[in-house]
């Protein structure tokens, strides 16, 4: 039975409640790790938040810094990677080398292979290229599905994303929560530069993806990433024949812009 309050069901208020306390967390949450480096940041949620910890690991230059960070707190914070399928070649032996370095072993999860014939069969192998919506249809099978599973056991989800890498993540913040999936999402490298990566980088010797020597600061899947020109933003190469306000694939949608939709 569902009672109604005020025109709105009591499953909606207790969301609406619960969604507010979380909002109090967050702002709480923010402001106790204000000028905190990335490290402490990683240190002091692996602590609170024991083994509900998970890195989302693109391989990428800012997921390398962070999976260094976390294996000297703890190599037993989980790490895990998306395997699309679509993925470069060189993405595969960035991951052989981290697992080889750090002595660790990044979760690797695949998607759901009868969705993906039948969406290929349906589709076409690159659909993505023929509207948003198969992008983003070829995004939810390939790479939201698996996360889900991916983090279905944790409370604290970390990424590497950074304010300057493109206009849908200028409104960031260190602790966000992510009501898609239910999580706190925090983001330790958001205030850094691409020149404090690189200087972490070769100061640790933390293995990288060798397509940043080529031209390509943001890597994803091989037909959805170029690299990009001289003057051109960061995640220029991702999707390019999209406009900049489009370039997310979902897994990092934010409360706003879902209250733009709404």
């Amino acid at each position: 039975m569902i009672f109604y309050f005020s025109g709105m069901s009591f499953n909606l208020c207790l969301n609406l409640k619960n969604n507010n306390s979380m909002d109090r967390r967050v702002k709480e949450l923010n402001e106790r790790l204000q000028g905190r480096s990335a490290q402490e940041i990683l240190k002091y949620f692996i602590e609170e938040y024991e083994g509900k910890v998970a890195l989302g690991s693109s391989l990428g230059a800012e997921d390398q810094v962070l999976t260094d960070m976390i294996a000297r707190i703890d190599k037993s914070t989980k790490i895990f990677t998306l395997d699309t399928g679509r993925v470069f070649p060189e993405t595969y032996q960035t991951l052989h080398e981290t697992n080889e370095k750090y002595g660790i072993n990044v979760e690797v999860y695949f998607p759901n292979s009868e969705k993906v014939e039948r969406m290929v069969n349906e589709k076409g192998i690159n659909l993505f290229y023929e509207s948003i919506e198969n992008r983003k249809m070829c995004c939810d099978v390939r790479k939201i599905e698996p996360l889900r599973r991916a983090m279905a056991d944790v409370d604290v989800w970390v990424t590497g994303i950074r304010r300057e890498q493109s206009i849908t993540r200028i409104l960031t913040e260190v602790v966000e929560f992510d009501p898609i999936n239910g999580k706190i999402k925090i983001n330790p490298l958001l205030e850094w530069t691409e020149d404090d990566l690189w200087e972490y980088i070769n100061k640790y010797d933390v293995p990288f993806n060798k397509l940043h020597e080529k031209g390509f600061p943001s890597i994803g899947c091989e037909p959805c990433t170029r690299a990009i020109k001289e003057g051109e933003d960061v995640r220029a190469g991702r999707w390019w024949w999209e406009t900049p306000e489009q370039k997310e694939c979902g897994l990092h949608k934010r409360k706003d812009h879902l209250k733009q939709r709404a």
